[in-house]
């Protein structure tokens, strides 16, 4: 019978694939959530208002960002579909379409705070699958506060790009909003640039802020 032989990178690659989806689906479903809840049911109309995954999936950023990632060594990146939002029924349409652009981030960052708890309790106690919990509750970490800090970027269909155009609506930021069409394109040319370290190094940051908060500078993950 032939030895086969499982890469360990593919085998953390869909062991951290439940986690990817856990993180983008909140996200999304967190936009629908407050839409709905501040006059917008367009999302809950076109079945958005779903903790189902499949239906936040998106091509590129769920299926081939993902693959690009896992294929490049990069950590395990992505985003979902975004949800579909009219500002028209909006009461306030700038302040609640802010509201709601910024209520997926701000999932994200709720989730990441989770996960560190889920590290910090795990990481005192001893059993014999404790390294492996250790991984993914850091990941959920990782993972969160990249999804919190990537869709801040001011480049649609990020939510960024809303909150700039809701916090300062001109002629700039709307042709900036308008450039949707273009978005995922800017994005990858982005991560696969230079200045993708830059990004990247203020995410280490935020997590090296987590480590020290929680007196865990020398940590080793």
């Amino acid at each position: 019978m032939p030895d086969i032989q499982v890469s360990q990178k593919l085998i953390s690659f869909f062991l951290f694939l439940p986690l990817f989806f856990i993180s983008i689906t909140i996200h999304e479903f967190a936009h629908a959530f407050s839409a709905s809840k501040l006059g917008d049911d367009t999302a809950k109309k076109l079945g958005r208002l779903t903790l189902n995954p499949i239906k936040h999936a998106d091509l590129i950023g769920t299926v081939l960002m993902p693959l690009a990632s896992f294929a490049s060594g990069f950590a395990l990146i992505g985003w979902a579909k975004p949800v579909p939002v009219n500002r028209n029924n909006f009461k306030n349409q700038l302040r609640d379409d802010a509201i709601v652009s910024f209520t997926g981030p701000l999932s994200n960052f709720i989730l990441s705070v989770i996960f560190f708890i889920g590290f910090l309790i795990t990481l005192n106690l001893n059993f014999h699958f404790r390294e492996y919990f250790l991984n993914i509750f850091w990941y959920g970490v990782f993972f969160n506060i990249f999804l919190f800090a990537f869709n801040l970027l001011p480049i649609p269909p990020l939510d960024g790009s809303h909150i700039l155009f809701d916090i300062y609506p001109n002629k700039i930021t709307a042709t900036l909003l308008n450039l949707r069409l273009y978005g995922s394109i800017i994005l990858l040319v982005l991560i696969y640039s230079p200045l993708w370290k830059y990004f990247m190094s203020f995410i280490n940051l935020i997590l090296n802020l987590f480590l020290s908060v929680a007196g865990l500078k020398n940590v080793q993950i």
